[in-house]
């Protein structure tokens, strides 16, 4: 048989990366990576003076047509592969990353009518401007019990779908009624390849409070929010919701001779990018849960069972593989935490340190911190640098116990990683509290490829084997594993999702074992972590008093600019 390929494209939050795979055998053949011209847009819209309001983030959706035809046309011209050897693309995307649109499917910032008004263009998943949205849905739907919200630990986040809505129906009405739809980004790109609106359940379910059996939350409680927001369901968007792993359609005719492919390429139902990492790390059965490590960690894994966990970010039907539901919670911190370390509290002796050895100072506080033994520097910390998605607290902050005067910055950097490795150990606990149990834990991503120090952490005090998946552009793979299923076997792919992850992914992980020695101190660091995490939760605690503090002051000093 003639080999045949399949794209997986990967977009994320600054750039995108296509990679061309064989089918037969899952080598990544050739990659390209391009960045989004406009970038995170935060300050002003482009090309005008009109500034953004805090906690705002766009983006312009023209920059993910550049990307895409720029990165796959660039895979070809290097491979050199024909354009007919290409069977099928899938696409990952941030989310809630989402636009309105037009009849026609053109974003509203593309408008000459709308392109000043900041709430017709892209919002990005972390723009964070739809708390007091999100802060009413959730208050409205736990005084009225809605079921939907059990399916995501009790709250919906100022990241998702319908709080974004809600805040384009409450500040600018005209373009809410402007839009024929609010799509995700994700969504918009597979309507780009086929020319149809084929939404998927990923999307959907774990960002818009979609599930398969209620469908999207009632008009009766959605007019509770907004007199105009009742029908937003039938109006605004489509129940039209495909699974993971179905295939959406075939390139256009526009589309082929953009990317230099064939009517004949299947496009995959998109999945989020997150997501899309459990397919690349060739995860398909329960007992097993993904890591994907970056400045954040995102916890998924899938069960048979439907079970409401408290704190965790969803479950959603379909939502990773079909047959299972699939399960997320999250850390909102990982590598951004050590990020601010390095960048704040590095001393320039160890600057100096680091460079005459000639390694980065991660390399240099990994060292010196896997000297240490465990407990050996007194200090546990908590790892809230950004908020704490299991308690639903993006206000809450870190916290390190156990300073001393001789305390030093190895001594801290440790205590940070340990602290990674207990917020992990405090999810995989709530998970086993709910009945999902958790053998095994398959790392990917910068953080866990960079750190070895951080996985045996994660192995010793979670008590489990870790697996640090070495495939390259994990989130990419699992999208190609979807191109693979779309075009289906009888035109060279797959036919279903554990087929092409038996065929595809063979390639190596390295396995971190805990050290049965280290079991009884770590399990009395953990009882230390848990009765932080019980203090500094509660209203009355000191870190919500601070934040009080810091909110006043910041609103004085707002008060005085205007």
């Amino acid at each position: 048989m003639d080999n045949k390929y399949v794209f997986g494209v990967d977009f994320g939050t600054e750039s995108a990366r296509a990679i061309l795979v064989n089918v037969q055998n899952g080598t990544i053949v050739t990659s390209s990576v391009s960045r989004y011209p406009h970038g995170v847009i935060t300050e002003r819209l482009p090309g005008t003076e009109i500034k953004l309001n805090a906690q705002w983030a766009l983006q312009h959706p023209n920059d993910y047509l550049h990307t895409l035809r720029e990165t796959v046309i660039e895979c070809l011209r290097v491979s050199e592969i024909k354009r007919e050897d290409v069977i099928g693309i899938g696409v990952d995307f941030t989310a809630s990353t989402i636009m309105p649109i037009n009849e026609s499917g053109i974003p509203l910032c593309l408008c000459p009518e709308y392109k000043d008004n900041p709430h017709s263009w892209v919002k990005l998943w972390k723009h964070h401007a739809a708390d007091e949205e999100a802060t009413l849905i959730n208050s409205r739907g736990t005084e009225r019990n809605e079921s939907f919200l059990n399916r995501y630990g009790g709250e919906l986040s100022e990241e998702w779908m319908f709080p974004k809505m809600l805040q384009v129906l409450n500040e600018a009405p005209e373009v809410y009624e402007a839009a024929d739809r609010f799509i995700e980004a994700g969504d918009w790109i597979t309507m780009q390849l086929i020319g149809s609106d084929k939404r998927s359940s990923c999307m959907a379910g774990y960002k818009g409070s979609w599930s398969k059996k209620e469908g999207y939350p009632s008009n009766e409680f959605l007019k509770t929010l907004h007199p105009d927001f009742e029908q937003v369901v039938q109006e605004k968007l489509t129940s039209d919701i495909y699974p993971v792993g179905s295939r959406a359609g075939f390139l256009t005719e526009k589309m082929a001779a953009e990317l230099g492919l064939t009517e004949k390429t299947a496009v995959a139902v998109g999945i989020i990018d997150a997501h899309a990492a459990v397919l690349g790390a060739g995860v398909d059965s329960p007992q097993k849960m993904v890591m994907a490590m970056g400045t954040s960690i995102c916890h998924m894994c899938i069960d048979k069972e439907e079970r409401f966990v408290p704190g965790i970010s969803g479950v959603v039907e379909d939502g990773i593989l079909p047959g299972y539901y699939a399960y997320e919670a999250g850390q909102s911190a990982g590598g951004d935490s050590l990020a601010w370390f390095i960048n704040h509290c590095i001393p320039d002796s160890l600057a100096k340190e680091a460079e005459s050895a000639g390694i980065s100072l991660y390399q240099l506080m990994e060292e010196k911190a896997s000297r240490l033994m465990p407990g050996e520097h007194g200090l546990v910390a908590l790892d809230w640098w950004n908020g704490n998605r299991l308690l639903k607290d993006p206000n809450l902050t870190g916290t390190i116990v156990g300073l001393t005067l001789g305390t030093k910055p190895e001594h801290i950097y440790r205590a940070l990683l340990e602290s990674l490795a207990f917020g992990a150990r405090k999810i995989l606990q709530t998970f086993g509290e709910s009945g999902i149990s958790i053998e095994d834990l398959y790392a990917c991503g910068g953080l866990a490829e960079k750190n070895k120090l951080l996985m045996q952490l994660f192995a010793d005090i979670t008590g489990r084997n870790v697996h640090v998946v070495t495939v390259p552009n994990t989130c990419a793979m699992g999208a190609a594993v979807l191109g693979a299923v779309a075009a289906g076997k009888e035109r060279g792919g797959w036919d279903s999702i554990s087929e092409a992850i038996n065929e595809m992914l063979h390639y190596d992980s390295e396995l971190y074992k805990p050290n049965a020695e280290y079991r009884n101190i770590y399990n009395q660091l953990f009882e230390v972590y848990e009765q932080l995490h019980q203090a500094f939760s509660q209203e009355n605690s000191p870190v919500k008093t601070l934040i009080d503090i810091q909110k006043n002051l910041d609103a004085k000093k707002e008060a005085v600019k205007k």
